[in-house]
């Protein structure tokens, strides 16, 4: 039965200091939808029996079949804690009741767009990792993101019973694959995290911020657990006890004595403290059930004064096992425990969070309501993703409420991610149907929602696309837009069968764009519908998606293709002039290439078009050599106002020029977003206007007139800067046996891949290899690698960076034939534009 009523929850909601908001983040397959099984099992919601297999958030069909988690789903659940627990708190509490809003995420790489919109929403992180693989590629990328947006992580290490039963590794290997793992998890937490805003977030089982278990056998402990445990039998303070479970400390057990290093003569007696209380026990009744000694394992069970039923009694081997082991140490206390105490409440997180949150002023209403968590404040509600319905075409909005209270029925300013504070684009003021609560598979109902919370909103999802910001405060600036660690960089076109049907594929289309935080759609230039994915799996599951459930006809599909960018390789070799068309004006132009490291961080935001332009200017001369001048008159950043190409005014002394500054700016974007060459998206390239002439008359130089002559421009300098492609390229890691490594590299180097980092894992017989792979190679590859290992490699690849390819896009080579292909593709002449159509020779 669930231990818990909605009206329970909605009295917690008002509690901000016993809430939880956390999501499980972790590699694919390291077992975190098993493991929230327990939780869920805890909270009454499934059997306790049942938990570890239900996978209860799982709650899409083909998540069942392919046993991967595609979308994050949310729980709310209610647990209280006992007294002795509640001691360990150290913030003040209302009482021992908890809401924890729980979001279970997906672990494969092409849904880490998921990841970004759960972590969002929440303020703590449970990073799972198996005790065998360890610390894989996508680990490392979801606890970047998570330190990234300031959530505190702690880690459960999973998986623990295939080390015993499979790799049957001694009490002392097993510790130090446990140190091998929590040391990894601090490297990368090292690497990513902000010391200034939360403090030191390093995790240590002495702690309690690390618990161990097996999420498929239901039990896991913490060293908190096993402390309070002997701190009764032995009448030792718990906290010191727990010190003394974890590192280099050794007890006697024949003088009773802790010492710091372990004596060979001793061996007997001396072991170190975390084997002989902790792993101790546990081999114990792993040795005697699996090895058909029922009897000492009963033996065992009543003095550890674990109850079992008649009925358990009777089982025998791995269902014995399983049974003794959950009820021993129930997986669901160690998670809670770790969860209500080490994580932060939203009245904690949002004091340090603010910063990052909101976009506008620090100290107006909504940042103060944020930071306050303040149910009284402004309304502040972000939006991170949109859920589908069982109504069709229609959905639930995800968010979370940080400032003020949400009811059914109140009236919102709903502010899409391109408003801006004083202007009505991308605004509108609409009421909110119903608020309702998420709970995995099911909804339900709640008239209102304080600061805080993690709800569902209806009838706000016509008014946004895939997330925003909804308020009731006439000056608030947006929340930030979420940065994804992963791009649309595979695309394929799609079609229908019959063609009566194209109005549905169109409705069908702005619906999968509405589910899918990363999915782009979009119709291009030669009237092909174009779907956008991170990768080959998450195309494929858009579009069975889009065919099954948001168009609901029979779709047709080409082969996927491969974004790419246009590019300079060389200054210009002259300057590049082009007239207007009435010949009225002139616009003087050179082109050159800009460092790949500065291209990187506009592109991740490090160096933006809203920075202070004399701060910006020194920083580019400073580090990247530009001339300071130049560096603070850039005109604006390419393409969509936020890209790596720049247009820099280095003219001296022009008439009218500020004039025609806006007709520039749209030339260009016009420009960058489609190259001279394959009409591919720019990047990297620099354009210095260095003369202007223009008419007198303010009406012979208007936007029509400049426009096209600034685009024509571009393309000139570019085209005599020695064009280029630059393709994108994953970085794949590869785990697998060694005799299956002769199998890989035939694959990788067929695919012109190649590989970078080569290791074994410690205490294991696995390898892993990390290579790089062009995208355009990728299809199929999955496939090719199993076949050509036996099955024994498993593949996970994440777009990494842009590689340039060699040779120009107008010489001939490889670079030129991708060109022509391209062109081809979207329907334009296979040659290449002659460069007098974009040049007037002087």
């Amino acid at each position: 039965m669930v231990n818990f009523t909605v009206d329970q929850i909605r009295g917690l909601m008002d509690k901000v200091a016993n809430i939880r908001n956390m999501s499980v983040i972790a590699h694919v397959d390291h077992g975190k939808s098993t493991l929230t099984d327990s939780l869920v099992a805890k909270a009454g919601i499934i059997s306790s029996a049942r938990a570890g297999e239900t996978r209860f958030t799982d709650t899409r069909q083909d998540e069942q079949d392919r046993c991967i988690t595609i979308k994050s789903t949310a729980i709310s659940m209610y647990f209280e804690l006992d007294a002795e627990q509640m001691e360990d708190i150290a913030d003040k509490t209302h009482g021992n009741g908890f809401l924890v809003n729980l979001i279970d995420s997906p672990g494969h790489v092409d849904f880490s767009s998921e990841v970004t919109a759960a972590l969002r929403v929440t303020d703590g992180a449970l990073v799972v990792v198996d005790t065998i693989s360890g610390v894989s590629v996508q680990t490392e990328t979801v606890l970047r993101q998570a330190l990234t947006e300031l959530i505190k992580p702690v880690v459960m290490i999973n998986k623990v019973d295939r080390a015993l039963l499979e790799l049957m590794l001694p009490k002392e290997d097993l510790y130090q694959t446990f140190c091998r793992v929590v040391e990894n998890v601090n490297v990368s937490i090292a690497t990513y995290q902000d010391e200034g805003a939360m403090g030191n977030l390093m995790v240590s089982p002495e702690l309690g911020t690390v618990a161990f278990g097996s999420g498929l056998h239901a039990w896991g402990f913490t060293l908190r657990q096993f402390a309070a445990r002997y701190s009764k039998k032995f009448g030792i303070d718990r906290n010191k006890l727990m010190k003394k479970l974890w590192g280099e400390n050794f007890f006697n057990a024949k003088t009773k004595k802790w010492s710091s290093k372990s004596s060979d003569e001793m061996a007997t007696y001396n072991d170190r403290g975390f084997n002989m209380f902790c792993l101790d026990p546990i081999y114990k009744i792993f040795d005697a059930t699996m090895n058909g000694r029922k009897a000492d394992a009963l033996e065992l069970v009543d003095k550890l004064s674990v109850s079992l039923t008649t009925e358990e009694r009777e089982l025998a081997d791995k269902p014995l096992l399983k049974v003794i082991m959950r009820k021993f140490l129930p997986a669901a206390e160690a998670l809670m425990e770790m969860i209500c105490i080490h994580l932060p409440s939203p009245i904690k997180a949002q004091g340090y969070r603010c910063g990052g949150l909101y976009e506008g002023p620090a100290d107006d209403e909504c940042a103060v309501g944020i930071r306050n968590c303040d149910p009284k404040g402004p309304l502040m509600l972000y939006v991170s993703k949109m859920v589908p319905t069982s109504d069709k075409g229609r959905f639930y909005a995800f968010g979370r409420v940080f400032s003020g209270t949400v009811a059914s029925g109140m009236k919102v300013r709903i502010q899409g991610p391109n408003y801006v504070p004083g202007k009505k684009d991308d605004l509108n003021v609409k009421s909110i149907q119903r608020t309702i609560l998420m709970m995995g598979r099911y909804i339900e109902p709640i008239e209102d929602c304080p600061a805080g919370n993690i709800l569902g909103l209806v009838g706000v999802d016509q008014y946004l696309l895939k997330s925003g910001t909804l308020t009731t405060s006439e000056t608030a600036h947006n929340m930030k837009v979420m940065k994804f660690s992963v791009s649309p960089v595979v695309q394929v076109a799609v079609d229908v069968k019959n063609h009566q049907d194209l109005p549905k594929l169109v409705e069908g289309l702005k619906r999968l764009s509405k589910s899918d935080p990363c999915v782009l759609c979009y119709t291009s230039d030669t009237g092909e519908h174009i779907v956008a994915g991170a990768g080959e799996l998450h195309l494929e599951i858009c579009l069975k998606d889009l065919e099954e459930d948001h168009a609901q006809v029979p779709l047709k599909t080409g082969n996927p293709v491969v974004g790419y960018r246009e590019t300079i390789q060389a200054e210009s070799s002259f300057v590049a002039l082009s007239k207007s068309p009435n010949k009225h004006n002139r616009i003087n132009m050179t082109a050159q290439p800009v460092d790949e490291e500065l291209t990187k961080l506009v592109e991740d935001g490090k160096i933006t078009p809203r920075d202070d332009f004399k701060e910006r200017g020194r920083r580019l001369a400073e580090e990247f050599g530009w001339d300071v001048n130049d560096a603070r008159k850039i005109w604006c950043f390419g393409p969509e106002t936020k890209g790596p190409n720049f247009l820099v005014d280095v003219t001296k002394g022009v008439q009218y020029l500020n004039e025609i500054k806006d007709h520039c700016v749209a030339g260009f974007q016009w420009a960058t977003q489609e190259g001279p060459c394959s009409e591919e998206p720019m990047r990297g390239c620099r354009f210095n206007i260095t003369d202007v002439t223009l008419h007198a008359d303010s009406i012979h130089r208007g936007a029509s007139q400049i426009n096209s002559t600034l685009r024509r421009v571009v393309y000139a300098s570019a085209m005599i800067a020695r064009p280029g492609l630059q393709e994108p390229i994953y970085l794949v890691e590869i785990q697998c046996p060694e005799n299956a490594m002769g199998g890989i590299y035939g694959v990788l180097n067929r695919r012109r891949g190649h590989v970078f980092a080569e290791e074994q894992r410690p205490g294991t017989p696995l390898y892993n290899i990390k290579a790089y792979l062009p995208v355009s190679e990728s299809f199929g590859f999955t496939a090719d690698l199993r076949s050509a290992t036996g099955g024994q490699a498993f593949p996970q690849s994440i777009f990494d960076h842009w590689q340039l390819m060699s040779g120009a896009c107008n010489e001939p080579g490889k670079v030129f034939d991708t060109v022509t292909a391209l062109r081809v593709r979207k329907g334009l002449t296979a040659e290449l534009p002659p460069l007098d159509r974009f040049l007037d020779k002087l």
